[in-house]
């Protein structure tokens, strides 16, 4: 497989024998696909793209120092006339990202996951909304979440969008940017300084909170977009390491924008809601390993924040009988995944019939 050296940002690359085409002619549109550990899934991702009713892009892929390099280049020899190909030593999805926007050539970027996959209208449409109000920069829509090839729900389902998109609306979830969804104006992401490196998850809150401060104006397409494939092997797969992901963002805000002290008050509040989320996911995780010393520490810690009588009885369970509660908890679980399975699968089987 070969691959394209990378460069500085404002210095012409020289286009590879199997690149020419694809940088020989600018495209109005850069596809990046950060690639680690990801040869099953990475043709999925490819075709998707390939799919699209919109056609003026150019797709670059970097492979971030992966692990599975040899079978991920294997997947890739029957795009390699398709793709602009870079490799790096592992750098994170946010390397990755910045990467590819220091090579991209199109006045728009699109960011797809190696795991995810679009359906045909979402460049067309994406770029439409863009393209007609000059004011925007940057456009995500709704996701469809799967898990083991089972349709689990929708994102905007589980995460309702209250527009208008403000900081302080991305600072509190009450509108969500998905990555894989997201189509923006290339300069507007320079503009803010891409991606933090430090970071390996939440990379992507970070910098749209940023864009936000700066007062970039973003929007949303509230049709369904990407089929999102939920891995608990995945960095989001972790509540407990994404929450604590938010909460360095919410630090980094705090110590480097010049809020106000209103907003300052409302990351002060956040973070204190995410660590007790956090202690909350960790009594479970101790809790379900039988250590149950551990589990009454954490639901303590929680408990004292979110004063709710849920912990409450949670503290009162672990304290007194911790196996018994133990199995309590792990039986309420799965009634809770067996009710939302069936309210996902009600609305499916509703629409089949009608």
């Amino acid at each position: 497989m070969r691959y394209i050296r990378p460069v500085p940002e404002n210095v012409p690359l020289m286009p590879s024998k199997a690149n020419a085409t694809q940088e020989s002619t600018p495209a109005l549109a850069s596809v990046v696909i950060p690639a680690y550990q990801c040869a099953d899934h990475i043709a999925d991702a490819l075709e998707s793209v390939l799919s699209q009713t919109f056609s003026d892009y150019e797709i670059l892929v970097v492979n971030d120092g992966s692990p599975d390099t040899d079978a991920l280049e294997r997947s890739l020899l029957a795009y390699e006339s398709k793709i602009r190909y870079f490799k790096q030593e592992n750098r994170g999805p946010s390397g990755a990202r910045n990467l590819a926007m220091a090579n991209a050539r199109g006045q728009y970027v699109a960011f797809l996951d190696s795991d995810d996959t679009w359906l045909p209208h979402h460049l067309a449409e994406q770029i439409d909304m863009l393209r007609r109000n000059p004011d925007i920069d940057l456009v995500y829509a709704d996701s469809t979440l799967v898990r083991d090839g089972v349709t689990v729900g929708h994102a905007f389902g589980s995460e309702p969008q209250h527009p208008p998109v403000t900081f302080e609306k991305i600072l509190s979830e009450e509108c969500t940017v998905g990555t894989s969804s997201t189509v923006a104006r290339r300069q507007a992401l320079i503009d803010a300084g891409l991606f933090d490196e430090r970071f390996r998850c939440c990379e992507d809150f970070d910098l749209w909170l940023r864009m936000a401060f700066l007062g970039c104006h973003m929007d949303y397409h509230s049709g369904v977009h990407v089929i999102h494939r939920l891995s608990p092997d995945s960095l989001s797969g972790d509540r407990y390491v994404m929450k604590r992901a938010r909460i360095e963002a919410y630090q980094k805000a705090l110590s480097t924008l010049p809020i106000s002290s209103a907003q300052r008050e409302l990351i002060e509040r956040l973070i204190a809601k995410n660590e007790a989320e956090c202690q909350t996911d960790l009594a479970k995780q101790f809790l379900h390993s039988g250590e149950y010393a551990k589990a009454l520490e954490a639901a303590q810690r929680a408990s004292s924040a979110k004063k709710n009588w849920k912990m409450r009885a949670a503290v009162f369970g672990i304290r007194r009988a911790p196996r018994a509660f133990r199995i309590y908890h792990a039986a309420y679980q799965q009634l809770l995944l067996a009710l939302h399975r069936i309210r996902v699968a009600m609305p499916m089987k509703l629409g089949r019939a009608l």
